[in-house]
């Protein structure tokens, strides 16, 4: 009997979960509620044969009950550490700092493969306990774009921000901001933006560097929806490279390129220092302070939901600077199910590794624990 009831089970098994178990992780880091994988990508991925547990959230912007209602498994927070070891888990931001080897493959941003803080030890870990990693940064296509990005609601995120940022200075508010929140949808953003500028006597003029690309089409999406005055900036007008003075006489700069090379910067602290300048608010939807191209050499710190300005100048001509690594979780529901949907095409493919992006993605991640 007993072998009998092994045979079904194995059977079973091959029947109904032959392909991978994927364990969504919890996120832990503050303020962030946003997922990898939404109740709706869950329930496709439940549909192709998958078998999926998701982890209790107290501050996802999706319920536990959602998960439930397409027949996830929900499990404890944290658990994952103890999964099976062939479950793939899934996550979005930085693992909790611990240092017990990791024994999973993970799929998540792990910040471990441009030098950052702690990147050695981090791989370590994966090294001692013959983990895997499948950077989110790094699931590149055959030409080197990322198949999935945040960048269209990070920029829209940005540039709210900075919506937000002008009209408080125009009130004589101090700092520009402080605390901000998530928003249930885009609509209440926009809704809450509208209001604060019938208070202002006229409309700031907007600048969007990169607005051909992903973050800075969602910038100028949402200069346009606030009938806001927005100039495009590409390739075209940066060519002849910075400092551009010109960038003074706008309102509000939004920096959306992602710089990869050496180049001269767009702006400079004595050019800012112009008794001319009309510029108040720097949205640096990029932010990469840390790193030797940042195109924007007048800051050295991410800012945070708690403290999102960098008053870079105080006096009655005052600019702020917003500079934050995680803008698209000010729209929790729209990033989510936007990135959701864009991974999920690839998350299917998972029961092969040997196609698509996760090749490479593991020939990087072996190629820099080769490097420790």
């Amino acid at each position: 009997m007993a072998l009998s009831f092994t045979l079904q089970s194995i059977v079973f098994k091959i029947l109904y979960y032959e392909k991978p178990h994927i364990w969504l992780r919890a996120e832990t880091k503050q303020d962030e509620q946003r997922t990898a994988l939404t109740p709706n990508g869950a329930q496709q991925l439940i549909a192709a044969g998958f078998q999926v547990s998701v982890e209790q959230s107290q501050q996802s912007i999706f319920n536990d009950a959602d998960y439930q209602a397409v027949n996830c498994n929900i499990v404890t927070a944290g658990s994952w550490v103890g999964a099976p070891r062939d479950a793939i888990i899934l996550g979005l931001k930085e693992l909790p700092e611990h240092d017990f080897p990791l024994i999973h493959q993970h799929i998540y941003f792990a910040h471990a493969y441009k030098d950052q803080l702690g990147w050695q030890d981090l791989l370590s870990r994966f090294k001692t306990g013959s983990g895997k990693l499948y950077d989110l940064e790094f699931l590149v296509d055959d030409n080197n774009r990322r198949i999935a990005a945040f960048g269209y609601w990070a920029g829209f995120a940005g540039a709210a921000l900075s919506v937000q940022a002008w009209v408080n200075q125009n009130q004589g508010i101090k700092p520009a901001l402080s605390d901000i929140h998530s928003y249930a949808n885009k609509g209440s953003l926009l809704s809450e933006l509208a209001k604060g500028l019938e208070n202002s006597n006229n409309k700031p003029r907007v600048l969007v560097i990169g607005a051909k690309g992903r973050s800075g089409s969602g910038a100028v999406d949402l200069a346009k929806a606030l009938n806001l005055r927005v100039v495009e900036w590409d390739l075209a007008e940066t060519q002849k490279g910075g400092p551009f003075v010109e960038i003074n006489d706008m309102d509000i700069l939004e920096n959306c390129v992602l710089v990869n090379q050496d180049l001269p910067p767009f702006i400079t602290t004595e050019m800012l220092n112009s008794a001319d300048r009309k510029l108040a608010v720097i949205v640096d939807v990029s932010c990469d302070p840390y790193g030797s191209y940042n195109p924007l050499p007048i800051y050295h710190q991410c800012t945070t939901f708690k403290q999102p300005c960098i008053e870079i100048a105080a006096d009655k001509n005052p600019l702020s600077l917003i500079a934050m690594d995680h803008l698209p979780s000010r729209l929790p529901n729209e990033s989510s199910e936007d990135y959701g949907q864009q991974l999920l095409t690839h998350v299917l493919t998972l029961d092969d590794k040997s196609q698509g992006v996760w090749p490479k993605a593991l020939a990087l991640y072996q190629q820099k624990i080769d490097s420790i």
